[in-house]
C-alpha cells in the first residue's frame, strides 16, 4: 500500500510540474521573446525535476511486486524505507523547482542568463584578449581565380562550423574553400554553401563530406552564434518600450546587459576569417559577423523605437560611454561617438527641450572621451 501511494502520488506531482512547466513557457514566449524558449527545455533544474519524480515512479512500481500477501506474507522493509526516503527527496525537490521556477521567468534573471551564455561563447570563439591597438577589418576576400558551387541540400539555420575539419578537407585536396554565409544566417535548399576552388577535384562524395562540416537546423542555436544572444536580449527590449507594454526599466536592464557583451566582445581578437595550411597556403575563408554589425544588432532597433523614451536614449548613451571608456583605440571611441550622435539626432524631434538637453550633456561627455567634436547644440 505504501508502495502504491507514493506510486500515485508521485504521479500527481509530475502532472503539476508539467503544468508549471508549460504555464512558464507561456509566459515566457507572450511576455519576453519565443526565442528564449530553448533555453528553458535547456535547464537543467527542470531535466533534474522530471528525472527525480519519474525515476521514484519507476522505482515504486518495479517494488510493488515483491510485496505479497501469498502464497507466503512478504514485506521488502529496505525497498519500502528506499520508496520513502525517495518521496521525502521529491518533495524538498518540488519546492525547489517551484523557487526555481519563480527566478526563471524574472526579467532580470533571463537577460542575465542569455548575456551569461553569450560570453561563453565569446570564450570559446575568440580566447585571445585584444591588444591595446585596434587594427581594421581586414579586406573583402576576392577570388583571384574561378570558384565552383557546391549547393545546400537542407533549408535551415548555419548553427555551428566545424572549422578545422574544413582546412583539413582543403589541405587533403588542394582546394581553397570559401563559405558564403556566416554562423546564424539562413540558407535555403539549392543555394551555394560554399565555393571551390577547383571543380576537378570534388565529386558527389567529397562535397557530402565537405557540407557534412556544417551543423543545419531550423532554429538558431548560441552554439557558435554570438548575434543570437543579442538578438534574444533586443527582442525583450523591444517588447518593453512597445506601447503596449510600455515597460522601460525591463528595457534598461536589457541595454545594461548589452554593454557588458560589447566589452566583452571589444577585448578579444575577432575571429580569423581567412585560415592558412601550410602558413602561405590560402585553404578556407570564413565570414564573420563584423564589430559594425553587431553595433548594430544591438544598437539601431532599440535606437529607433526609444526615439520617444528619454530613460532607454539615456541609457543608450551610458552603453556608448561605458564601451568607449573600456577601449583605447581611437577610431572604437570614434565610432562610438558618431553612433551617440544618431541617438540624440533621433530624439531631438520626439523629445521635450528639457530631455534633449540632458541627452545633448551626456552626449557631449561621450565626445569628450572620443577625442571628436561635441554635437551641435550640446554647448
Amino acid at each position: 500500500m505504501i508502495l502504491a501511494g507514493i506510486a500515485g502520488s508521485i504521479m500527481t506531482v509530475v502532472s503539476i510540474v508539467f503544468a508549471i512547466l508549460l504555464m512558464t513557457l507561456t509566459l515566457a514566449s507572450m511576455q519576453f521573446s519565443p526565442r528564449i524558449l530553448i533555453s528553458f527545455v535547456r535547464d537543467r533544474a527542470t531535466q533534474w525535476t522530471l528525472g527525480i519524480f519519474l525515476g521514484t515512479f519507476c522505482y515504486c512500481v518495479a517494488a510493488l511486486p515483491a510485496a505479497r500477501s501469498i502464497p507466503h506474507p512478504f514485506s521488502p522493509v529496505v525497498t519500502v524505507a528506499g520508496a520513502m526516503l525517495l518521496a521525502l527527496l521529491c518533495v524538498g525537490w518540488l519546492l525547489f523547482f517551484i523557487h526555481h521556477i519563480s527566478q526563471s521567468i524574472s526579467v532580470n534573471h533571463i537577460v542575465d542568463r542569455i548575456a551569461r551564455e553569450t560570453e561563453q561563447v565569446i570564450d570559446l570563439l575568440m580566447p585571445h584578449p585584444r591588444g591595446p591597438h585596434y587594427g581594421a577589418p581586414p579586406a573583402p576576400f576576392v577570388a583571384d581565380e574561378p570558384e565552383f558551387p557546391v549547393l545546400n541540400e537542407v533549408s535551415g539555420y548555419i548553427r555551428f562550423i566545424d572549422t578545422p575539419r574544413l582546412v583539413r578537407f582543403a589541405q587533403v585536396h588542394h582546394l581553397r574553400v570559401r563559405v558564403t554565409r556566416s554562423v546564424g544566417h539562413f540558407v535555403p535548399a539549392g543555394v551555394p554553401l560554399l565555393m571551390v576552388s577547383r571543380r576537378s577535384r570534388l565529386d558527389r562524395d567529397r562535397a557530402v563530406e565537405l557540407t557534412g562540416a556544417f551543423d543545419i537546423g531550423p532554429m538558431r542555436t548560441m552554439q557558435q552564434d554570438v548575434e543570437f544572444g543579442v538578438i534574444q536580449i533586443v527582442d525583450i527590449a523591444l517588447r518593453a518600450i512597445s506601447p503596449a507594454v510600455n515597460d522601460p526599466s525591463t528595457a534598461i536592464s536589457c541595454i545594461d546587459q548589452l554593454t557588458r557583451i560589447l566589452i566583452c566582445w571589444l577585448g578579444r581578437f575577432p575571429p580569423e576569417p581567412l585560415m592558412f595550411n601550410p602558413p602561405h597556403v590560402l585553404r578556407v575563408v570564413l565570414p564573420w559577423i563584423s564589430l559594425e554589425g553587431l553595433l548594430n544588432t544591438a544598437i539601431e532597433q532599440i535606437r529607433a523605437y526609444a526615439t520617444t523614451d528619454a530613460a532607454v536614449s539615456l541609457r543608450l548613451l551610458r552603453l556608448l560611454h561605458d564601451v568607449a571608456v573600456t577601449v583605447e583605440s581611437d577610431a572604437l571611441r570614434r565610432l562610438m561617438v558618431e553612433r551617440g550622435e544618431r541617438i540624440v539626432a533621433g530624439c531631438r524631434g520626439s523629445l521635450p527641450a528639457g530631455d534633449v538637453a540632458r541627452l545633448e550633456q551626456r552626449q557631449a561627455a561621450l565626445a569628450l572621451i572620443g577625442g571628436g567634436r561635441v554635437a551641435p547644440g550640446s554647448d
